[in-house]
């Protein structure tokens, strides 16, 4: 029996649902598999439409296979292995070169299914906490991880990143061996299809943002806006939805115009605000899709995590918070003030499979 052999064997007492699966150079990696969600899964009284995230070619797709663990990487391709340090000093263009470079199917995770993934632990009762305090839960102390990585701006002994999937199961998605790992805290994660320009929400239709060739570069047509109703339109059409604040370092809200821009890429963002009490202006209709994505918070949320944006020039998002984000942080955490270029010792990402 091969090394790989056992070890498929080692995954599969996580959970029927969790798989060995193998790029193009046959290296593994180890994923979870996330069934076809419709809305009334993740968000009360959403109905039984399929969630667009599954949805490639005019094709329903029964399951996307998420990686169970924030990525590594290796001769420039991603890899789900667990007690791994988690790979950072990435940028968006990276981390997305990194997921395609494993063949046809690999992706860099869709925002929709991260965003889905923590309704769904919402509304199951499993919001899943995390390193989110130096190497431990800021929520619950005595859980932690085992280091990987100390910031070196502090020498005062504290923690930093942890290994992947070292953390007890309640930092799981589901509270289960079989669940995802990390989630929450750690690291931030890049996504894909998702994006704020210029202060407008932009997605990637379906789950198109799954397609090797599709195009998430700044100046692509395939993003398109948001209406109030729900219906998708071209960029820079009036009266889609856009990220506003009631002054330049103050509270997030939704809107469909800018009353207040943000001016730099420093101290002007919006703030002070966790995700799930991001409200609209009076007035402002949020469609379920923008849940769906993510971009604004189901009724009734309780999953802790803060928002911020800002509305000038391009922002990709960013979620999850990461290891120092300690009562900020959380599954819900959504960041939308880095360009794309940005890279830091707190942000990395995690590939997808579809076949």
């Amino acid at each position: 029996m091969s090394n790989f052999d056992d070890m498929a064997l080692a995954v599969a007492s996580y959970g029927a649902n969790n798989r060995v699966i193998f790029d193009d150079l046959g290296m593994p990696s180890i994923m979870v598999g996330v069934p076809k969600m419709t809305y009334g899964d993740i968000i009360t009284d959403g109905g039984s439409s399929v969630l667009p995230w599954w949805k490639m070619n005019g094709e329903e797709k029964e399951v996307i296979w998420v990686s169970k663990f924030i990525n590594t990487v290796v001769n420039g391709r991603a890899y789900s292995l667990a007690m791994k340090d988690p790979h950072c000093y990435v940028n968006f263009d990276s981390a997305l070169q990194y997921c395609r470079a494993k063949g046809n199917g690999w992706h860099l995770l869709q925002n929709g299914v991260f965003a889905a993934l923590v309704l769904w632990a919402e509304k199951n009762g499993t919001i899943p906490r995390g390193n989110t305090n130096w190497d431990k839960s800021y929520e619950k102390s005595w859980e932690r991880g085992v280091n990987t990585y100390k910031d070196p701006a502090y020498e005062d002994g504290r923690g930093g990143r942890t290994a992947t999937g070292s953390g007890p199961v309640t930092w799981n998605h589901d509270h289960s061996p079989a669940g995802i790992c990390d989630l929450c805290g750690d690291t931030w994660e890049w996504v894909s299809g998702a994006r704020l320009n210029d202060g407008e929400f932009n997605i990637i239709p379906d789950g198109d943002a799954m397609k090797n060739d599709c195009s998430m570069a700044a100046g692509s047509t395939e993003w398109k806006a948001i209406m109030p109703d729900g219906s998708l339109v071209e960029p820079g059409t009036s009266g889609t939805l856009k990220i506003d604040g009631t002054s330049a370092t103050g509270t997030p809200r939704i809107n469909t115009t800018r009353e207040v821009i943000t001016t730099d890429d420093s101290n002007s963002y919006f703030r002070n605000q966790y995700f799930k009490n991001v409200v609209a202006k009076e007035g402002v209709d949020i469609p379920n899709i923008m849940i769906a994505a993510g971009l604004a918070p189901a009724e009734g949320m309780t999953s802790p995590g803060c928002y911020y944006a800002r509305n000038n020039g391009e922002r990709l998002p960013i979620r999850g918070s990461s290891f120092c984000h300690t009562s900020d942080g959380g599954a819900a955490a959504l960041h939308l003030c880095r360009p794309r270029s940005y890279s830091s010792n707190g942000i990395s990402f995690r590939s997808a499979f579809v076949e």
